[in-house]
This record gives structure tokens, sequence and C-alpha cells, in this order.
């Protein structure tokens, strides 16, 4: 019995295949942008141009666990500087943010994140 030598494809033919997977995988894929979008850090609203948080504020707020209340933090700390505009840090659920520049730099502010009435952590914004 004889065997048949398998027929060697062309390589040309490999390349063809692979490109329509690839375009059939895009086309099944949403390819929309999904890149961050940058988050402003700019006043929407002046609450208290006289405020800003000391040490000890800051060392009292930093002991103060992830949702908490917000009456909680706002115990420890005064009125904000300013508002700054919400934004999105779990999907569907905004997050106001209001900025304190820090008593001993200035050009730092602690940003308090609220979701709702819960504590939602803090941030650092460096100004410049």
């Amino acid at each position: 019995m004889k065997r048949r030598k398998p027929e060697r494809k062309n390589p040309a033919s490999y390349l063809v295949m692979g490109g329509s997977l690839l375009m059939l995988a895009m086309l099944m894929t949403d390819l929309g942008d999904r890149r961050p979008k940058p988050v402003s850090n700019k006043c929407l609203e002046v609450v208290q141009s006289q405020s800003v948080l000391h040490r000890d504020k800051l060392s009292q707020l930093l002991s103060i666990p992830e949702r908490s209340s917000r009456e909680q933090v706002k115990a420890v700390i005064s009125e904000p500087y300013c508002r700054l505009p919400q934004v999105e840090i779990r999907a569907g659920v905004p997050a106001d943010r209001e900025a304190y520049p820090l008593a001993f730099d200035p050009q730092t502010w602690f940003v308090v994140l609220y979701e709702g009435n819960e504590y939602a952590g803090y941030d650092f914004v460096f100004k410049k």
C-alpha cells in the first residue's frame, strides 16, 4: 500500500486564513475608545476660600476607614476649600469630591471622595 504525501499548503494561504480570523475577531469585539477620560481637578465651586487642612486633622482623616459615614468625616474637618467635578471610581456610581489645601504645602490638595453618604476614600492632587 502506497502512502500519499501530505499536500503542502502555500504559506500565503496561512496568511489569508490568519488575517480572516483576525478580522472576524475585530468585528465581534467593540473597538470603542476605552481609554480613561482625564479628570478635571478645577474647582466647580469655592466653598470656603480660607480653608486649609492641618497635619493633626490629616492624621485623623487617614485613620477613618472607607465606607464610614460622611458625617463621621465631617466631624473631623470643616468646610472644604472647593468642590471638584464628580468622577466614577466604580462603574455607574458617581463620587463627589471636596478639596482641602494642606496648610504645610498649599500646592498639594487632599481630596475627599464620597459615594452618596459614604466616605469612599481620598486622593492627593499636586498643583503646579
